[in-house]
Formats: structure tokens, C-alpha cells, sequence
């Protein structure tokens, strides 16, 4: 079974490129499973479910998505066995731009809009960086020369990434991204490793401390001069 990893900036058109995408390959008999991950909300899982695929929804809530995503992949794994699946498509929120959900036996998809201005692949971090495929939306609204632009700050953070311009409105781009899709991988969830790791370590305010004084925060820790210190037992 290929195990698609599909993580983007937050209203990039991540849902809408794929259901364009799970079009073509059911007109290639592909048996498909999605996982939609999402934090707090989301009706994107009963889209998916319109078009007649098991689909599987879960909200990180207090977790970071892209953790959660990482943590609970052997379910979505058996989800997608039950159901026969050549192809089991995870789509993660990917929210705070220092997480890289795929795993080296995955296929994984970064879905970013052109839209956010020609800095931000410099600004996104390792679920750019460590991107198999780079799927561009919305390069419509802006100019060629954006476009250009946009394309080669991708390059300068993943020279090796396969570029596919898309339209998550007309279905443009989504033919090659499903023979992506179909391409063999070799995944196996007990031997599998990520590609990068997650941030460093846990802090306080992260397990629910409200107060602001330094003085009540532990863990590994970074100063407004850029200087990273651990601080605990």
C-alpha cells in the first residue's frame, strides 16, 4: 500500500487539489483511504466521503496536528488495510511550520500558495525542504513573474522536488499528481523513521502553564537572542 503524506500552510487548497486528485485515480480503479487531520474543526472529511471513499477523520485539539498525524499513523495503517487500500492519502494540518510529518517510505506532498507572497517557501521550513512533490495553487491570481520567482525560492529550499502548478477550482495538475500517487514506495509502519526531526523538545507553556514570569518555565528553551538553553532536572 502507498502511504501519501499531504501537509501545507493553512488554506493553501490542500482538500480541494486532492479531491480533484482521488477523481483520477478511482477512474483508475485505485482502492483509495483518506485520513483528514484537522485541529479543532472541520467538515472537509464529509467531502471526501461524497465521493464514495472510506474516509477517517481526526482532531489533534491540544496536540500539534503534524504530532498527532505522526503518532497515531499505525491506526490510520489498519483503517486503510480493513478497507483493501492501494493507496492511503493523509492530509495534516501542518500548522506551525517546524514539523515534517513524512516518513521516508511515504510520499510526501507539499501543497503551499503561491498567493502568500514570494518569501514564503523561505519561511516554511522541513515539510517544504523535505518534500517529494511541491503542488503550487493559486499561481492563477498572481503574475508570470511572480510565478517565476515563487518557483525558483522553492528550489533554493528543495532543489530535488518535483514542482506541479495545480488548481484545486479547475482540477489542473491533479492527472500528474495522481500518477505520483501510484508510483511503488516502500512503506513499513514498524520500521519506518521520519525524514526530519520534530522540534527539539517540549516546554511548560506547552503542557498548560499560564503564568508569563520566566521563572516558572522549564524545558528546552530559546531567549530572544537566539541563544537555546535547557532548563530542569
Amino acid at each position: 500500500m502507498n502511504v501519501i503524506i499531504v501537509a501545507g500552510t493553512p488554506g493553501s487548497g490542500k482538500t480541494a487539489v486532492l479531491l480533484n486528485t482521488v477523481r483520477h485515480l478511482k477512474e483508475q480503479n485505485k482502492n483509495i483511504s483518506v485520513v483528514k487531520i484537522d485541529c479543532l474543526y472541520t467538515e472537509d472529511h464529509v467531502r471526501f466521503a461524497k465521493t464514495g471513499i472510506p474516509t477517517m477523520l481526526g482532531l489533534a485539539k491540544d496536540m500539534c496536528p503534524d504530532h498527532f498525524t505522526i503518532f497515531n499513523l499505525g491506526e490510520m495503517i489498519e483503517f486503510a488495510n480493513k478497507n483493501h487500500s492501494d493507496i492511503l492519502i493523509v492530509e495534516t494540518a501542518g500548522l506551525c511550520h517546524r514539523c515534517a510529518p513524512y516518513t521516508q517510505g511515504s510520499l510526501g506532498v507539499c501543497v503551499i500558495d503561491a498567493t502568500t507572497g514570494p518569501n514564503t517557501p523561505l519561511k516554511v521550513g522541513p515539510f517544504l525542504s523535505t518534500a517529494d512533490v511541491v503542488a503550487i495553487t493559486k499561481g492563477d491570481i498572481i503574475s508570470q513573474a511572480e510565478r517565476e520567482i515563487f518557483r525558483e525560492r522553492i528550489l533554493e529550499m528543495n532543489p530535488s522536488c518535483r514542482i506541479i502548478e495545480t488548481n484545486g477550482l479547475t482540477g489542473k495538475g491533479s492527472t500528474e499528481l495522481a500518477s505520483c500517487f501510484c508510483k511503488p514506495l516502500s512503506f513499513d509502519y514498524l520500521d519506518e523513521q521520519l525524514r526530519h526531526n520534530a522540534p527539539f523538545a517540549i516546554c511548560t507553556l506547552c503542557v498548560g502553564e499560564k503564568r508569563i514570569n520566566k521563572k516558572y518555565h522549564r524545558g528546552v528553551l530559546r531567549h530572544i537572542t537566539g541563544v537555546e538553553e535547557y532548563v530542569g532536572e
